[in-house]
């Protein structure tokens, strides 16, 4: 399976974390992350996107939105083990369970939040600090082998603003 992990856009304030909205530029830099990945797939011979699940809070079902416009056979679903508070094995968990799906997804993408990102990425290849922490709009790709830490192999990560994609 292939996993990518992906941090919501640029966020305002508001009197509550869990209402932050996405900025503009957090809009823009969203939609041309999904366009990127779209790209990135297609030229790399992997597949695209065919699940998506996302924490419920404003700026991740916002930035949820957005990708699933780029790839219209996605129906992004919302997923507790996404929201803050929560650790790397609570998305294992979830990996579990998709993975005993009859059909499992080929390339499933996570929209969470820091520092759940870039800890999930950490805890998969078993490899700390193996991509920069994920930025807002930042994504990382990963072939998930087994729905368990350690030993996913890094595909590439990309950030905005160019959404250039690295290994």
């Amino acid at each position: 399976m292939i996993v990518t992990v992906w941090r919501h856009g640029e966020a305002g304030q508001a009197a509550e974390d869990r209402l932050r909205e996405l900025t503009p530029a957090g809009e823009r830099d969203v939609a041309l992350g999904a366009r990127r990945l779209r790209e990135i797939c297609r030229k790399r011979e992997q597949p695209l996107p065919d699940a998506l699940l996302y924490s419920r809070w404003q700026r991740t079902t916002r930035t949820a939105r957005l990708i699933a416009a780029e790839f219209a056979s996605l129906s992004p679903v919302a997923e507790d083990s996404l929201i803050p508070g929560c650790s790397p094995a609570h998305v294992e968990s979830t990996l579990d369970r998709l993975w005993c799906e009859q059909r499992p997804p080929e390339h499933l993408v996570l929209v969470s939040h820091q520092p759940l990102v870039t800890r999930l990425v950490d805890h998969l290849t078993g490899q700390r600090g193996a991509v920069p922490p994920h930025p807002p709009g930042g994504l990382v790709t990963l072939s998930v082998e087994v729905p368990a830490a350690v030993g996913a192999g890094l595909l590439w990560w990309a950030f905005p603003p160019n959404y250039e994609a690295c290994v």
